[in-house]
């Protein structure tokens, strides 16, 4: 028999006292208050967990706190649906009567009990009715505790093994037992195969390896120096993955020795080559445009970025992190919509790596899979369109587009280079691969299998299958 309350009784917390308020109850630990919050965020504003994590509402946050946060936002969010599944079975109510501060804490509590052997469950459980008590809903305590109590007793023999097994035997034991929704599933495994969608989804579940690109010699011996340790990377020459320390915190990223970047991310940014007048469409957080710097050191280029927010950190990046004294001068950061460029003169490398579903990233940035709808992918396209034939009216004759997204949708992807190509015969397409056989002969590429990275004549990678996140890129070249 399930365990209810009667949800509601009292006004949301949230909506009267801000979540960075301090609160005079000093049961619950910083660590578990700070994941509660940012998890209420994400559900009631849309945020990303990401940018929340790394803000500077939590510098406070001691190292160990924060990546107790991080562990207990980024873990819910993965394994959202399963978490859901076993509350249901333990509470009379359904998920969407219970309300969404009470449901936060349910999942913190069974989170930690299913997953983090290391806490105790007593811990999780007291804490999470603390939680309940801090959002002003103290008439659902007894009913948390009752629900977490059930879940922790039926767990218990299998504290030993906290991991969930993922069962592939087909699309619906997929979706269920890797904690994604059904129609993604559903789609990777007809675009991909049954196995590739499994890899996807377990790697999706996963914490992601972060890696880095080298930009400055001695950059090897300062992160060293610092006690960050690194294996070579698995893509690119330029990159290394690392195995231990805080690279977030380290003076080698601070003074621009390295570049945190995902290497599908820099394999993208080599794409676009070598040109004296450069623009990227789409520029921020600057990775790309960073990479596309450090290649071509005596290029113009102009950096393109719609949200003003977002341009200043992007010109904040580029200013700090530069290579050499005049990068300020050679690099243009323009505040502008990509599909209304405001420029009359044309580029020879030009990066179009428009906004998208973000599917391919979705280990970084789980919560993308619980909101994303199908009906989202027409409108994400439309826009990349209208982004892409804006770019291909700034090539010059030539000259080179390169087009790309982390995702995994063809809507996104192909169907977008087809549609773009049939309304303009003065472009024709390159195949990556010969880029790909460039890079590898010039010593950057070092990933053996280069056809397992083309899908027909666009690049293609897909996170579990490579050792990168999943992107999509096209090369078009005007005539």
């Amino acid at each position: 028999m399930g365990i209810s309350y009667s949800p509601a009784r009292l006004p949301s917390y949230f909506a009267t006292v801000k979540p960075t308020m301090p609160d005079s109850r000093p049961a619950v630990s910083p660590a578990r208050a700070a994941a509660f919050d940012i998890l209420f965020r994400i559900e009631r504003e849309s945020s990303y967990a990401s940018e929340l994590l790394h803000s500077r509402t939590y510098d406070s946050l001691t190292i160990a706190d924060h990546s107790l946060a991080t562990e207990l936002v980024m873990g819910v969010l993965r394994w959202r649906s399963l978490l859901d599944s076993e509350i249901a079975k333990s509470s009379s109510q359904p998920i969407s009567k219970l309300d969404l501060e009470i449901l936060i804490a349910l999942r913190l509590a069974l989170y930690q009990i299913r997953w983090l052997d290391r806490v105790p469950a007593r811990a999780a459980i007291n804490e999470s009715v603390e939680l309940a008590k801090r959002a002003r809903k103290r008439s659902a305590a007894p009913f948390v505790n009752a629900v977490l109590r059930k879940l922790a007793s039926g767990v218990q023999t299998t504290a030993e093994e906290p991991q969930v097994a993922i069962d592939y035997t087909s699309v619906e034991t997929l979706a269920a037992s890797g904690a994604h929704p059904r129609w993604l599933v559903e789609r990777w495994a007809q675009a991909y195969g049954l196995d590739a969608a499994f890899r996807i989804c377990r790697h999706n579940q996963s914490v992601p390896a972060t890696a880095i690109r080298l930009r400055r010699p001695g950059g090897e011996d300062k992160l060293r120096a610092e006690g960050i340790e690194f294996a070579r990377g698995s893509v690119l020459a330029s990159a290394r993955r690392v195995l231990k320390g805080d690279i977030a915190r380290s003076a080698a990223l601070r003074e621009g020795y390295c570049v945190v970047q995902d290497e599908a991310s820099q394999l993208v940014g080599a794409l676009v080559g070598s040109g004296v007048n450069i623009l990227d469409c789409c520029a921020a957080p600057g990775g790309k445009t960073l990479a596309i710097a450090d290649r071509n050191p005596h290029a113009t280029i102009t950096a393109v970025e719609l949200h003003a927010h977002r341009a200043r950190l992007l010109q904040k990046l580029l200013s700090v992190r530069n290579l050499s004294d005049n990068t300020d001068a050679r690099i243009r950061v323009v505040g502008a919509d990509a599909q209304y460029l405001p420029f009359a003169r044309e580029f020879d490398r030009v990066l179009a790596d428009v906004p998208c579903s973000g599917t391919g990233t979705l280990s970084r940035n789980p919560e993308i899979k619980w909101r994303l709808k199908l009906e989202d992918l027409s409108e994400l396209q439309a826009r990349q369109i209208a982004i892409l034939r804006s770019a291909m009216t700034r090539v010059t004759a030539g000259g080179r587009l390169v087009y790309s997204t982390c995702s995994l949708e063809r809507e996104e992807n192909e169907e977008v280079i087809e549609r773009c190509l049939a309304k303009d015969s003065s472009f024709r397409i390159i195949e990556c691969r010969i880029e790909l056989e460039r890079l590898r002969q010039e010593g950057q590429l070092i990933w053996p299998d280069i056809s397992s990275l083309t899908n027909g004549p666009c690049l293609r990678t897909l996170q579990g299958v490579h050792p990168c996140d999943g992107f999509f890129a096209a090369i078009l070249e005007k005539g």
